[in-house]
């Protein structure tokens, strides 16, 4: 019998775990540490920021799966089997992720926050609104994630531009591509998504000095970010500083350097910073139950696995 680990931190691994019965029964999934099952014995491992060493020790292994877009949480340990490590790309949760940008770009773009803060002091006013065809959403990083909620947004009315590591071409998206085009993407962009992984050349890039290139006399008066792509990709400091002068005007932020985010982190009370708790795509357990094994009958059959991830790209 196939066996298959539930490797999570943070997690309940018992949802995963009941609709891998449901939907295959003829797997002996676990959550892992188990003790009714050793580890050379695990053929495929499910993870989610797994502990340090845990996967080095199945050494049978065939296939790690990660539970969400990102894989920096397993690219990062030192010991990772040489086995392919596959990236989950369903519709599900690029639908959430895209979901999520629209929801906090317009929310920004209709001045929501303000409105909010006009009803709680009971005071009736009518703020100037813009047409979403007159201001730039600006998206770092045009994957899967990225190019969904790019395409959204084009529906929606906004100017779109797009900023990859590689060329790329999608509708009503005007693309910069490279080290050498971020200067003139950042210089027109009003609102600032970053959809980016984490890898070495991405840590920190949204730091001070971006933020001082985006576009800074659109219509809200100081461009936005809205990070959800990794924690590590931001520079929390700068982010609070940049708000502060007002170089930035808002930021609607999902993911954080440290998570759950510190209790004494001033990102919780900063009246211009929307948090949310790492929820922009949830990974729905019915949905990737099934893809994933729609992965392990591939690969049981001889075929070539999807998406499978670059460990030199870190992606």
């Amino acid at each position: 019998m196939t066996k298959l680990a539930l490797v999570i931190s943070r997690w309940d691994p018992q949802p995963w775990i009941d609709r891998f019965a449901a939907l295959a029964p003829e797997l002996d999934v676990c959550k892992w540490p188990d003790d009714d099952t050793a580890p050379e014995d695990i053929e495929y491992a499910l993870a989610w920021q797994p502990p340090e060493g845990v996967l080095a020790g199945f050494s049978n292994l065939k296939t790690i799966f990660s539970l969400g877009a990102g894989v920096d949480h397993i690219l990062r340990e030192p010991k990772l089997p040489d086995v392919p490590l596959v990236r989950v790309v369903d519709p599900d949760l690029t639908m959430r992720m895209s979901e999520y940008v629209c929801l906090h770009v317009l929310m920004h773009h209709r001045q929501q926050r303000l409105l909010d803060a006009d009803q709680a002091k009971l005071d009736w006013t009518e703020r100037p609104q813009w047409s979403a065809a007159s201001m730039c959403v600006g998206i770092m990083g045009l994957g899967e994630l990225g190019r969904d909620a790019a395409e959204k947004l084009v529906h929606l009315g906004f100017q779109v531009n797009g900023w990859s590591n590689s060329a790329k071409q999608i509708d009503g998206v005007t693309a910069y591509a490279g080290q050498d085009e971020l200067d003139a993407f950042l210089g027109v962009s009003d609102i600032l998504v970053c959809l980016l992984p984490h890898t070495p050349d991405t840590q920190g890039i949204l730091n001070r000095d971006l933020f001082r290139k985006l576009k800074s006399d659109g219509p809200l008066g100081a461009p936005v970010l809205i990070n959800a792509g990794r924690g590590k990709l931001q520079v929390e400091d700068d982010i609070l500083a940049s708000l502060d002068a007002g170089e930035l005007g808002a930021a609607t932020l999902d993911v954080f350097e440290i998570e759950p985010l510190p209790t004494d982190s001033r990102l919780w009370s900063h009246p211009k910073v929307t948090l949310t708790p790492h929820n922009a795509a949830d990974s729905d357990p019915e949905a990737l139950c099934k893809y994933i094994l729609g992965q392990i009958k591939r690969r049981e059959a001889g075929e070539d696995l999807q998406n499978v991830v670059s460990r030199q790209a870190g992606y």
